[in-house]
């Protein structure tokens, strides 16, 4: 049976670094994943309001700050770096972190960036197009001597990319929720796939989905991890519950129902079933997402109190 890992994706934005070094070294020991997100500005959009830090930057410091949480991006969109650099951050973060590292890769969404910095963003098509071409490039540099690949979107000759990771091979996951291509994708070339703030309903769905493009392609389904991350909404009261569910809105606006489907709302006590929930769909990674401000007392209860009552229940 594939063991589930329950992690922290945490946001880069409106904190300072001493504050989010400090968060990551306190869920490092009980948590088994921290991750970052690949942003320029904040999310949700804000017109580049809020403090917000590079990811690839970020993740340098985080693999030399902890020590037992395996950790990652998700995802990178592939629009702003080519795959070779990709690849050799990578490389370069698996080395820093003794092993620890997986590389998640998406096809983007945040297009007020992207053209605030000057990056072309294309439609989706294209955009899935390019995370396609650059899962090929990224896993030929990481596992085969010489890479060389000329596809419409990039292209490598004759590349090598040294020294090889320290696993020996660095997991590749692919984020996104669409049927036809993303999980395509995932079923061609990822040991993992991500899907963003959907319930538990609809993550079931796209498992089955995954399931049946896997058999495709000829790969057992437990070949990739299936990993989710839900919003950090939770409060130790019942009016902080409001709260921060009133907060949650403010924050996403028109987004806030698809959002909201995939978030932990309520106190503490609810959250154990709602993260088993996830777990029945076929999650084998579930990650809660922390975007600043949220409520200290409930992080601490949830590390204290849920994590430790969710491996309760799986292992019995």
């Amino acid at each position: 049976m594939t063991t589930v890992r329950l992690g922290a994706h945490v946001g880069q934005q409106n904190m300072s670094m001493d504050a989010l070094r400090a968060t990551w070294r306190r869920l490092d020991e009980p948590l088994d994943w921290i991750s970052a997100w690949d942003h320029l500005y904040e999310a949700p959009p804000q017109g580049g309001t809020v403090d917000h830090f590079e990811a690839l930057t970020v993740l340098g410091a985080l693999a030399a700050d902890t020590h037992h949480a395996r950790l990652g991006c998700l995802v990178f969109y592939v629009g702003y770096r080519t795959p070779g650099v990709l690849a050799k951050a990578a490389c370069t973060l698996d080395h820093l972190s003794g092993g620890r590292f997986e590389l998640g890769l998406g096809a983007g969404w945040h297009e007020q960036e992207a053209k605030a910095f000057g990056y072309d963003f294309p439609g989706v098509a294209t955009r899935l197009d390019m995370l396609d071409e650059a899962t090929q490039v990224i896993r030929g540099l990481l596992t085969q001597d010489r890479t060389t690949f000329h596809g419409k979107h990039f292209r490598v000759d004759d590349a090598s990319c040294l020294p090889r990771p320290v696993q020996e091979r660095l997991p590749i996951i692919v984020g996104g929720v669409g049927e036809k291509r993303t999980l395509g994708i995932v079923a061609a070339q990822a040991d993992g796939w991500n899907a963003a703030y959907v319930s538990s309903e609809r993550f079931a769905e796209l498992n089955a989905i995954l399931d049946a493009r896997l058999a495709d392609t000829g790969r057992a389904a437990a070949s990739v991890r299936r990993g989710v991350n839900l919003t950090f909404n939770l409060s130790t009261t019942a009016a902080g519950a409001v709260a921060m569910r009133d907060q949650m809105e403010a924050q996403w606006g028109a987004g806030f129902a698809r959002v909201a489907s995939g978030a932990l709302l309520g106190t503490p006590d609810d959250a154990v079933a709602r993260v088993l929930d996830y777990v029945r769909a076929g999650a084998t990674d579930v990650n809660i997402a922390l975007r600043a401000p949220w409520d200290d007392a409930a992080l601490d209860a949830y590390v204290r109190d849920v994590v430790p009552a969710v491996r309760a229940a799986l292992a019995g």
